[in-house]
């Protein structure tokens, strides 16, 4: 008896073949991709602590996104400091882990992007007289220095508290985000910076703890990275990250993690300024 696919699953078959015949040669006989991931940024990148095992966003849209691009995913822990040089050596062949769209970066990455998000000031619920970003002039903020946002910070300060004659914000650069939340806890900080799709997920997880100030202080992409020396590979991925998109896969990925205001209807490539 002769199986029958109906036309939504055939069409789904035939574009995953199409996808597959993009990739480079050398990725198809390996039948597997290598990603780069730092698991410390929950909920895009962190480690199940019952388990320890990877999962996050990332996690989810790279194992889906390998499925529909006909091989497997092997994730690789590394510094953040060496993934775009690990990329560009050909360590790994993409980047997954929550990093920003950049003009810096752009220069040796080609970013496909996935998610819009942008830096966002909080605090701890309990310094009751901060409530809105002016109220950090004159205060310690901290902030990733692998990120673009100390020098966000103080572009917000001098236009914000300066400009208005207040004294403007003490930027603290951190080694990285979890390091800046530890110091803002053990109050060596008024406050911290970090992206708005993350803070709601630690406010959930440690209840009465946090509280944002104002909205994100700009917009910004977070982009998955390919070598530019590899613009076959980026073509092949942005074609299966969007048909992921139209099908709804990426969606209900999104919804999953609840980080649907970070959704995008169009994914593009080295949008980040």
């Amino acid at each position: 008896m002769k199986k029958i696919l109906i036309p939504s699953l055939l069409a789904g078959l035939m574009a995953s073949a199409s996808i597959f015949a993009a990739l480079p040669a050398s990725l198809k006989e390996k039948g597997e991709i290598t990603a780069a991931i730092v698991p410390n940024y929950p909920p895009m990148d962190f480690k199940d602590t019952s388990t320890n095992t990877l999962t996050g966003l990332d996690v989810d849209l790279g194992n889906a996104l390998a499925e529909r691009l006909g091989v497997k995913i092997k994730w690789q822990e590394t510094a953040f400091e060496q993934m775009v040089s690990g990329l560009v050596t050909k360590r790994f062949d993409i980047i997954l882990s929550g990093m920003t769209d950049t003009v810096e970066r752009q220069k040796s990455v080609t970013f496909i992007d996935y998610f819009a998000s942008g830096p966002q000031l909080y605090t701890l619920t309990k310094n009751a007289d901060l409530n809105e970003p002016v109220d950090l002039c004159g205060k310690k903020v901290g902030t990733s220095r692998r990120t673009t946002w100390p020098a966000e910070i103080a572009a917000w300060s001098k236009e914000n508290c300066e400009a208005n004659g207040k004294p403007a914000i003490i930027v603290s650069g951190s080694e990285g985000s979890a390091d800046a939340r530890a110091q803002l806890r053990q109050g060596r900080l008024d406050a911290a910076m970090q992206g708005s799709e993350t803070i709601p997920y630690l406010m959930s997880q440690e209840k009465d703890t946090y509280k944002p100030l104002g909205l994100a202080i700009s917009k910004q992409f977070t982009g998955l990275g390919v070598s530019k020396s590899n613009p076959e590979l980026a073509a092949a991925i942005a074609e299966a990250m969007q048909a992921m998109v139209d099908d709804g896969t990426y969606g209900k990925i999104l919804k999953k993690w609840e980080l649907e205001q970070g959704a995008v209807t169009k994914v593009g490539m080295n949008q980040g300024h």
